[in-house]
């Protein structure tokens, strides 16, 4: 594919979820080969949660460099591609040109889950397992190589 193709995967914190899928998309992008950039923002961000970085790190994804952005930094940047991870995200997702692509697929947060440790880090792999495999499932469905 000649053309840039640039996907923004938008939840409401900015925070978890959509971090991971922007990880993903990279990563897997990456290995396809395909000429992507992918960001990730939210529609009220309040900073990356830190154990997204260490659950990612789990699966060998390094993201210490990811910071938290809103959603209107990429407006006007021509993505091709939105991608909602929460429901609120997608009620509250500004508008894209019409030939944008947007897809929703909602998550549970891992960053509202209650117990022990043991059971958040649970949580917060369950969450990371799901996005992993949409996004895997998403390229391969839009970017067939």
């Amino acid at each position: 594919m000649n053309k840039k193709i640039k996907i923004l995967v938008l939840c409401t914190g900015n925070s978890c979820r959509s971090q991971i899928a922007e990880a993903y998309l990279k990563y897997f992008s990456k290995k396809k080969k395909l000429s992507a950039e992918v960001f990730s923002a939210g529609t009220q961000p309040h900073g990356v949660n830190p154990r997204v970085i260490k659950i990612l790190c789990e699966d060998g994804i390094n993201i210490n460099d990811h910071t938290s952005n809103h959603v209107n930094e990429y407006l006007n940047n021509g993505i091709s591609h939105v991608i909602t991870v929460c429901d609120r995200a997608m009620e509250n997702c500004p508008l894209f040109p019409e030939n944008t692509i947007k897809e929703h697929q909602n998550f549970s947060d891992p960053s509202k889950s209650i117990g022990n440790p043991k059971e958040i880090k649970k949580a917060f792999r369950k969450t990371r397992d799901e996005i992993k495999l949409f996004c895997e499932n998403y390229l391969i469905r839009h970017f067939k190589s």
